[in-house]
């Protein structure tokens, strides 16, 4: 299989042997992609109807994000050539030898099926065969094929992203439905103008190894009008919550302010082309980015929050 060999461009210390310490294995699980799939698995897990223990809750999400970091290993693993030619992933810990490929390969390959195990055992196994789905779709879909083949990479291969709150809400419930949709849906289309406004900043990064982002495929031109076009149909989706009853009041405020934000800011990443100002806006989108979808699912685990203390009295 491909994933099984030694990516091109090690260097003969990466292969002859491991220089690695804990915090090097600790990077390659990608510790702060993992932190927002074990929020958004949080939030999918407290909105959900009924009720789950406490523990059960707790290994079910440990075992998320065990399954996110192994996703992570996994493509760092394959990725190791790429990653030696960007300058935002050059240090990472396999280009520059102090874990071999082999490593972690089978570093991740373990964590893959203990996490699964571990939240089928704990909680049920919808929630295990959408943990496994993420898992493969990241590390197989995405890595090996759609992100060197296609600049559609991070449009497809956003499922992988977007299904922790989906795993958090089968947990509690052992169900797929329309709200948990709803929050993949989410997520699924905030990753192309969230990923492609750094790309706009990333491009000779990514032209330099090769890899088709939407900036290098189809121009710039083409790639900020698919960002306005994609943030175009987030900012009324995501006030979906609001409209099913699954979030309250504050979530539609919150979604509604903060979406004209995020419009405004593409309407400038759009409108902006050349110049410090057209990579300012780009910057600003992105750094935006990240804050509009922290804030959409922290309203959502505030207004649960504040509802369960209400009913019990707190």
């Amino acid at each position: 299989m491909t994933m099984l060999t030694e990516p091109a461009g090690r260097s003969d210390g990466a292969l002859a042997g491991s220089l690695a310490l804990p915090g090097d294995y600790w990077e390659l699980l990608k510790p702060r992609v993992m932190s927002l799939v074990v929020f958004t698995a949080l939030a999918g897990l407290v909105v959900a109807p009924g009720h789950v223990h406490p523990v059960v809750a707790l290994v079910s999400l440990l075992a998320t994000a065990v399954g996110a970091g192994a996703s992570g290993a996994l493509n760092m693993a394959y990725e190791a050539d790429v990653d030696a030619l960007m300058k935002r992933t050059s240090g990472r810990p396999i280009p520059t030898g102090r874990v071999t490929s082999g490593e972690a390969y089978a570093f991740g390959g373990v964590l893959s099926v203990v996490s699964v195990m571990m939240i089928g055992i704990a909680a049920n196994w919808l929630s295990a065969a959408l943990l496994a789905f993420t898992i493969v779709f990241y590390a197989l879909i995405y890595t090996v094929w759609l992100k060197r083949a296609t600049p559609q990479n991070i449009v497809i291969g956003g499922a992988a992203g977007a299904l922790p709150p989906m795993i958090g809400y089968a947990i509690v419930t052992n169900s797929v439905t329309l709200d948990s949709f709803i929050l993949f849906a989410i997520i699924f289309v905030w990753t192309p103008p969230h990923f492609w406004a750094l790309a706009l900043l990333k491009s000779e990064d990514y032209a330099k190894a090769g890899i088709p982002m939407m900036p290098i495929a189809k121009g710039t031109a083409r790639t900020r009008l698919e960002i306005l076009l994609y943030t175009i149909v987030l900012v009324p989706l995501a006030m979906m919550p609001w409209v099913t009853g699954l979030a309250g009041a504050v979530y539609g405020a919150v979604a509604l302010v903060s979406g004209a934000v995020m419009m405004w800011l593409a309407w400038r990443c759009y409108s902006v082309r050349v110049g410090p100002e057209a990579d300012k806006a780009a910057r600003n989108l992105f750094a935006f980015s990240i804050l509009y979808l922290f804030l959409l699912f922290a309203v959502l685990l505030a207004e649960r929050g504040l509802a369960l203390a209400a009913h019990l009295g707190l």
